[in-house]
């Protein structure tokens, strides 16, 4: 039985991929959909047929063979789909060298060049890119960065929780990532260390919109993690990087404060227009979250950092309002 019905899968696949790439039309389309994957009658149904006569034991087998043959011939037909719905321009209809207005020439948004600026700075730096997920748990977001159940940054007033979802051994929040640290956890966790990355993307918290705060922000967060990092080394990482992207007269200070994920922690300020600008914070990475991740704080040490990349636009562009970046007015991102 499950020779049988594997030849007849990779029947299936073949002549429904040929099929699908012969369609030269919409309606042609459409008879090739009703054909090999319509739900009520159609080849698809009499595959499905054949999983019910199998063995118990070679139900799991076929079944997984039966899916990935039916998502590659659903891709296949959603990528010619939305090819044939593309309008087709002849290119003898057009001339060029006809006269009109020149084409308007795209620009890479402010917020985008930063970011590249930023990779360029820290990787000379000996940093690498990480990435994670914008929908975290609430394990990555919160509990293994030593943030306590009674923590005020939890607030549901300060978060973006969308649901309760079935991770690991149990139910967690699931919410918008509030900051890029927890890509700093999903590193450590399968990475031994010595680690140093950095990590750019979107975080989501419900602020009041004004002049320099938005519900949605960029963050770069960066962390270190060997036998000998101080917080001499933190400082030295960014000074050298607020001048490299600011300019050699660029004023930082460090001052005191307090993350649940960092000890001790210093907030970073620039002065920018005559008044010292926040541009995030900083620290030593707590004992405690080494030991989430299985590090021994006894034999490793580190430092983490986490920065606005919209405030270190608004300083390289000399822009004075955050939601300039996130109108789309081509007016505005043409000067870029």
């Amino acid at each position: 039985m499950t020779a049988d019905a594997q030849a007849a899968f990779a029947s299936y696949k073949d002549e429904a991929l040929v099929a699908i790439a012969a369609a030269s039309s919409e309606d042609a389309l459409e008879t090739v959909r009703v054909e090999f994957l319509g739900k009520k009658r159609g080849r698809l149904r009499d595959l499905q047929a054949l999983l019910g006569k199998a063995e118990a034991d070679e139900r799991p087998m076929l079944g997984k063979a039966f899916n990935e043959v039916r998502v590659e011939v659903q891709t296949a037909f959603e990528a010619r789909q939305a090819a044939l719905a593309r309008p087709q321009v002849a290119a003898a209809a057009v001339d060029v060298t006809l006269p009109g207005p020149r084409p308007v020439i795209g620009r890479r948004h402010p917020i985008t060049r930063t970011m590249d600026d930023f990779k360029d700075i820290v990787g000379r730096m000996g940093f690498s890119v990480a990435t994670g997920p914008e929908l975290e748990d609430d394990h990555h977001n919160f509990v293994a960065l030593n943030i306590p159940p009674v923590h005020p940054a939890r607030d549901p007033l300060d978060n973006f929780y969308l649901a309760t979802a079935s991770v690991g051994s149990g139910d967690q929040a699931v919410l918008m990532r509030s900051q890029t640290s927890t890509v700093q956890i999903r590193v450590m966790e399968q990475t031994a260390p010595p680690v140093r990355i950095v990590s750019l993307g979107r975080c989501y918290r419900p602020d009041t919109i004004d002049a320099t705060h938005h519900c949605m922000f960029h963050q770069m967060e960066g962390l270190a993690v060997d036998t000998d990092i101080t917080m001499a080394d933190l400082k030295t990482v960014l000074k050298h990087f607020a001048t490299a992207f600011l300019g050699d007269d660029v004023s930082v200070r460090f001052r005191p404060s307090f993350f649940p994920f960092t000890e001790p922690s210093v907030e970073v300020d620039v002065l920018w227009r005559d008044r010292w600008l926040e541009l995030g914070g900083a620290g030593m990475v707590d004992p405690n979250v080494l030991r989430q991740v299985g590090y021994d704080p006894d034999e490793v040490t580190g430092f983490a950092f986490g920065l606005g990349i919209e405030r270190f636009s608004m300083m390289r562009y000399q822009v004075t309002d955050i939601r300039r970046f996130f109108e789309n007015d081509y007016r505005f991102l043409s000067q870029f």
